[in-house]
């Protein structure tokens, strides 16, 4: 009876076919059979230290214009004495909004003020000290430029960030060590409750010499600032959550790894070398800060002059290029804007990395990979993805091969000097070696770079090259690698070959295809005044 209410729910082929009921049970199994669904394959397990979520939203923000302002501006000096009259601070023609314009047109998606610096002057009206705003001619002693900036940011959509200087030379109970760490962490607080979101926080560890002996209460200081600013990176020599690259010459290292023991680090006690490179070995997501100025000083000084857009440029491959952010200081001068000729040379800096970066010779290639995760018909981790600017798509390998190659067939010869390459670091740093090679006109490849880390961004720089052909060979990971883009461009303003800090960049050859080197001026790094 049972098999027979089940013939009838059966299509009328299949009932055509037999009325046996064995007939009927192999029906069921066969057809229970088709229609058994096939999972894909999760993606694969990401590798230990991961960054937190406000450490992405920092990396992938990639450049910050650093805003030293205050009364040195006003004097002409780098490290104010805690003892300017502050009726000199009257920047009349001040607007927060011109900052932010000239920093979201060029890039900058994130600006940091000096809220306060080493001589205690305070750009907001404090309730703690009159050493402030409140105490000088500009708005009448009414006027707020932290709150000022927090508007224009919200309206501008900008990320804001704050420097509060641990050192004052002003405050009477600098040295004190309790009540100064109280009046340090009521400071932070009125700067963290009253300007709406903070994206970062930027501390060092600057003291003159000779100066009073001060402990400074950082573990406190950095559970109130994610207590109040969840959102918040802290960037200090140590971190926790970024760290100073260890010079003030916006260069990070050829080796860069995000990775860092926190352990081995201390505010003002850390080996340059260690921030630099990174650690290989590291248990903790500390990813390197690049601060340098336009200027040779921090403040505005009238005798001086920006850098060239071409030296922006090489701090540009240097910094982001190299997994650090770029944080280029532009100050604003005494009349409260940012002058003039900054701007413009602001904006040569980003024709010029448009002219570079605004073509991906890749994007028409035929990409194929040695092996892909789940099969190559898995449009997930396809070689392909990599074309697709961004993180979050990404070409990854089958577990457990040895070989890990990428390809680029151009359909015909093209001719480039710049590889751009990233990883997915949601997923952790992997990457150890690697090297670039192309076909040669004899149909041979040749090695034209070869590197270690890679990171969210590495931008490799070589002689010019014409060729139908490129792959990327990954010698060493931590783990399965994983690419997330593969960008090929052609620069024809900068010098190549002559890069600072390129000890572990190799070049195979030299005069490949006939290609030259072009040849630009070269620029000197300028020497800057510590912070």
């Amino acid at each position: 009876m049972k098999i027979n209410k089940l013939h009838h729910l059966l299509n009328p082929i299949t009932r055509s076919i037999s009325t046996h009921p064995l007939t009927f049970i192999f029906i069921i199994f066969i057809s229970h059979s088709t229609i058994t669904k096939s999972f894909p394959n999760p993606p694969p397990i990401p590798i230990l230290p991961l960054p937190t979520s406000p450490q992405l939203s920092w990396q992938q923000s990639e450049m910050a214009l650093f805003l030293h302002f205050g009364t040195n501006t006003f004097t002409d000096s780098e490290w104010g004495t805690g003892h300017t009259d502050p009726s000199l601070f009257n920047p009349i023609s001040l607007n927060a909004t011109q900052w932010l314009t000239v920093a979201k047109q060029n890039g900058f998606s994130r600006v940091i003020i000096t809220a306060k610096h080493h001589d205690g002057f305070c750009l907001w009206p404090s309730d703690y000290t009159d050493y402030s705003v409140k105490s000088s001619r500009w708005r009448n002693g009414n006027g707020d430029v932290i709150g000022e900036l927090s508007e224009a940011a919200d309206e501008l959509g900008v990320e804001l960030g704050i420097y509060l200087s641990p050192w004052d030379r002003h405050e009477g109970v600098y040295g004190k060590t309790v009540e100064y760490n109280e009046y340090y962490m009521a400071q932070m607080t009125e700067l963290l409750t009253r300007y709406g979101n903070v994206k970062e926080v930027w501390l060092d560890g600057a003291k003159g010499e000779g100066e009073k002996d001060m402990e400074y209460y950082f573990d406190n200081w950095f559970s109130l600032i994610h207590q109040l600013q969840p959102g918040a990176v802290i960037f200090s020599d140590a971190g926790p959550d970024v760290r100073w690259v260890g010079d003030e010459g916006g260069y990070a290292s050829t080796t860069c790894w995000s990775l860092f023991n926190r352990s081995n680090a201390a505010i003002g006690g850390t080996e340059p070398s260690y921030s630099q490179g990174g650690d290989l070995l590291g248990h903790d997501w500390v990813p390197p800060e690049c601060d340098v100025s336009i200027r040779p000083g921090w403040f505005w000084h009238p005798s001086e002059h920006p850098k060239s857009a071409i030296e922006l440029l090489e701090l540009y491959y240097n910094s982001v290029g190299r997994n650090c952010l770029l944080l280029l200081n532009v100050p604003p001068n005494s009349s409260g804007l940012i002058s003039a000729e900054d701007v413009k040379v602001l904006g040569e800096f980003t024709n010029l990395r448009r002219s570079i970066f605004g073509n991906n010779l890749a994007k028409t290639a035929i990409v194929s990979a040695s092996n892909t995760r789940g099969g190559y018909n898995d449009t997930r981790f396809t070689a392909r993805s990599i074309l697709e600017e961004g993180i979050y798509t990404y070409w990854a390998p089958n577990k457990n091969r040895s070989r890990w190659e990428i390809y680029l067939d151009f359909q015909e010869p093209v001719s480039f000097n710049v590889v751009q390459i990233q990883e997915p670091i949601q997923m952790g740093q992997r990457i150890i070696k690697f090297h670039v090679d192309v076909v040669n006109e004899d149909g041979v490849w040749c090695e034209v770079f070869r590197g270690t880390t890679v990171g969210y961004r590495r931008i490799l720089r070589f002689q010019t090259v014409k060729t139908q052909n490129l792959r990327l060979v990954i010698d060493q990971s931590r783990s399965d690698p994983l690419v997330a883009y593969l960008g090929v461009h052609l620069d024809t303003v900068s010098v190549i070959g002559t890069t600072k800090h390129n000890t572990h960049n190799t070049s195979s050859f030299s005069n490949f295809n006939g290609s030259q080197v072009l040849r630009q001026p070269v620029y000197n790094r300028t020497r800057i005044s510590s912070i």
